[in-house]
């Protein structure tokens, strides 16, 4: 599947880690991930040299043209948000992950959507396991297509 991945880059880069981690277990299974990127550690400087319509365009063509959308929220983060309504309202599958003793916004945590899976977790294997089981649902339903 192609998944887009999608955490903080400006908001805070303290879970870069976690975000790595996220983005090697997406590659190890198989997956197209186009924005891999976002987990290094020089992507600040990397993103620099575009200018800002040009990464709303690609991303936005990376979004639309994606089967699901995984993202670390644990940082607030304008971009994430963003990204999340946008896949919501697309109909794109949704994965959300937080760190459970972190405050993620009400508006989040407060939507039904049935294509938002939300996942508080305690640990990375805790929130890998929970992702995996997320994925494998998507890939035992025919529903999800590219856009």
């Amino acid at each position: 599947m192609n998944i887009y991945f999608s955490c903080s880059i400006t908001g805070g880069r303290t879970e870069e880690k976690i975000y790595q981690a996220i983005v090697a277990e997406l590659l190890a299974l198989g997956h197209e991930v186009p924005t891999a990127h976002l987990s290094h550690a020089n992507v600040v400087d990397v993103e620099k040299v575009a200018q800002p319509a040009e990464i709303y365009a690609r991303d936005m063509r990376w979004l639309h043209n994606c089967d699901a959308v995984v993202a670390e929220a644990t940082s607030p983060s304008h971009g994430v948000g963003y990204e999340i309504a946008v896949a919501l309202t697309l109909g794109k599958p949704v994965f959300c992950c937080y760190q459970k003793e972190r405050r993620v916004s009400m508006i989040l945590t407060g939507n039904s959507s049935p294509t938002l899976t939300l996942c508080p977790y305690e640990s990375e294997r805790e929130m890998i396991t929970a992702m995996r089981s997320f994925l494998s649902r998507l890939e035992g339903h025919s529903s999800v297509n590219v856009m």
